[in-house]
């Protein structure tokens, strides 16, 4: 699947920037599909790059300030207007630094990856890319990873396992502020220009 959409992406591109959104539930693996691409199109020399919507998350002491820390991945626990501004400024072609998140952190870490200018495609990826309004007049295509709860609910609580946190609190993370943002984003599949199964 992931050579027809590079496929897909180098048509994008043309002769200029294509700004391309991979959206979905959480676990659906947009991160993975996204880095997938990207290594695609570099394999066949086309420059990519990879942004993550993850590291526009607010900060894990702005989280607690604002009492919302308990939410952490909800729509309102993200800097939209940051996020929304970068995109505009890769879509213009421009080279940016942009923020990451890190799991093993479980906070943001600033300025830690480089968009270059010469990247004919840059893919970003996150849950909220298709419930933003803002965010999707900027993507030259929306994508969007269809993947079944049940499938993501097991990668996501795996994953919290794998960075540090009790099973027990793993699952019941995944089975409320997951589970609550996993219904806000499904109805946005109409929004996507490809749906693609997880």
């Amino acid at each position: 699947m992931s050579e027809d959409l590079v496929e897909r992406a180098v048509a994008l591109a043309g002769a200029g920037r294509a700004a391309i959104g991979v959206a979905g539930g959480p676990g659906a693996g947009k991160s993975t599909l996204a880095r997938a691409v990207v290594a695609g199109l570099d394999a066949r020399g086309v420059p990519a790059a990879y942004l993550p919507m993850d590291g526009f998350h607010l900060t894990a002491a702005a989280l607690v300030a604002c009492g919302l820390a308990d939410r952490k991945g909800a729509p309102e626990t993200f800097d939209v207007e940051a996020f929304v501004s970068l995109l505009t400024r890769v879509a213009a072609g421009e080279a940016v630094l942009a923020p990451d998140y890190d799991r093993a952190l479980h906070d943001v870490v600033p300025d830690r990856l480089a968009i270059p200018s010469e990247a004919r495609v840059v893919v970003t990826e996150g849950n909220y890319l298709g419930l933003w309004p803002t965010v999707r007049p900027i993507l030259t295509e929306l994508w969007f990873l269809d993947v079944p709860w049940e499938v993501a609910r097991e990668r996501l609580i795996a994953r919290r396992i794998a960075t540090g946190r009790d099973p027990g609190a793993a699952a019941a993370w995944v089975d409320t502020v997951d589970a609550a943002n996993a219904r806000l984003i499904a109805p946005t599949r109409a929004h996507a220009d490809l749906v693609l199964p997880g």
